[in-house]
């Protein structure tokens, strides 16, 4: 390995360069707009009486994926040949450092397709699914949910409840599905469902689903750390999807669910380092302006010791980021099947990420004292969302799992 392997690469940098400059000149006055209304932002909107995310604050963060769709800058991780910026994951890593960095917990993120853009199973769509569906996420003309999990059924996909069973060329998908994000708000839903019982990782297929087909229904709000208004449950009863809306093959439903979620676990990579960097900052400057006892509490070598634990944190996990993703490049991360080295390097980079990125995020707090305990303040909403990291995408648990079976594996 040598230096330049992990470098942010000329088109790398074009992305970031662009993006700051989209940041600036079009996210910046939407979110002035939102403020002005006293609507909150994306990550502590207001919500309406249901709960649900305010209707303003979807609209700016809709609009601002629109415009970063035409500018295209929303999916540089998706495949060029399908209309995506074609980055690799050490591109995408720096550029998605970037995105969170520049711009904290302000619209810019709406920027950079989140679980609700296009993503790599997605990408195995038929022609017919990729003109209807991939092609306008790719766009951010629409959003997705990702149906996978189940009120009792989480990391263990194997068990869920739903079905879909054949009906001429058609399927019939029933069951609900619960904890997913932007439930309330998407347009088509990439669901799991069991199409072969006792058949193991074979037992389960993906299906794209309208959400204004007969027997869609979107369920109750669930109201958790996040506090977004974002996260609901869907019931699908006897709806039925044209074989186009198959993803995949019939029984690719479990690769395909484990290429969604292993692209949200190397997201992290970047997130952690844009935010803990964002954190830091914030912290620094706190320190130096805030006084006890006559003198800046950056004196204060108990202070000293929390930044540079933050520091510590921040420049660890992005080099363990870094490295592993050196080893992934070449082994794909998405590919079907996946290369049995890559499982365990997938699951350094969202363990060590998520663990690190919530020591940086308490002591953010703790810098900040009282004030950091404010209810909204970008501190005390940071805490929450790195607790809430260390569970979807597979707990920190499965996670350790993964890593002992690819430790186990060497041997």
């Amino acid at each position: 390995m040598t230096p330049t392997d992990i470098a942010i690469s000329p088109r790398a940098q074009s992305y970031i360069d662009r993006f700051t400059h989209f940041l600036a000149e079009q996210v910046r006055p939407i979110e002035e707009a939102l403020a002005r209304d006293g609507l909150g932002n994306l990550t502590n909107p207001r919500l309406d009486e249901a709960g649900r995310m305010h209707p303003a604050v979807w609209e700016a963060r809709r609009q601002v994926q629109r415009l970063s769709g035409a500018a295209g800058l929303y999916a540089p991780y998706a495949s060029a040949e399908l209309g995506g910026g074609g980055l690799g994951l050490i591109e995408m890593n720096h550029a998605t450092e970037a995105v969170y960095h520049q711009s904290g917990l302000g619209l810019g993120l709406a920027a950079l397709g989140w679980t609700e853009g296009p993503n790599p199973a997605i990408e195995h769509c038929s022609a017919e699914a990729r003109e209807q569906w991939l092609t306008p996420l790719l766009r951010g003309e629409i959003t997705a949910a990702f149906a996978n999990t189940e009120e009792s059924v989480g990391s263990d996909v194997l068990a869920m409840g739903t079905q879909a069973r054949r009906d001429g060329s058609d399927w019939i998908i029933s069951g609900t599905k619960a904890w997913i994000t932007n439930a309330h708000f998407a347009d088509v839903i990439q669901v799991v469902a069991v199409t072969e019982p006792g058949a193991g990782t074979r037992s389960l297929s993906m299906f794209l689903v309208d959400a204004n087909a007969p027997g869609f229904s979107r369920g109750k709000d669930i109201p958790t750390i996040l506090n977004d208004g974002l996260t609901g449950t869907l019931h699908f009863d006897d709806v039925r999807v044209p074989k186009e809306c198959i993803v995949g093959e019939i029984g690719d439903g479990f690769a395909l669910a484990m290429a969604w979620i292993n692209w949200r676990r190397l997201c992290r990579g970047g997130m952690c380092a844009g935010w803990g960097k964002w954190l830091l900052e914030r912290a620094r400057s706190f320190a130096g302006r805030r006084e006890s006892g006559g003198r800046p509490i950056a004196h204060l070598q108990a202070v000293q010791h929390m930044l540079a634990n933050m520091d510590m944190d921040v420049y660890q996990a992005r080099a363990t980021a870094l490295v592993a993703l050196t080893e992934l490049e070449p082994l794909g991360a998405y590919a079907m099947p996946l290369d049995h080295r890559a499982p365990r390097l997938i699951s350094l980079v969202k363990l060590v990420n998520d663990e690190a990125f919530f020591r940086v995020a308490d002591n953010a707090v703790q810098v900040r004292g009282a004030v950091g305990m404010l209810l909204g303040s970008p501190e005390e909403k940071l805490f929450r969302l790195a607790r809430n990291l260390r569970i979807p995408a597979g707990t920190t648990e499965i996670q350790r799992n993964a890593i002992a079976r690819g430790v186990l594996r060497q041997a």
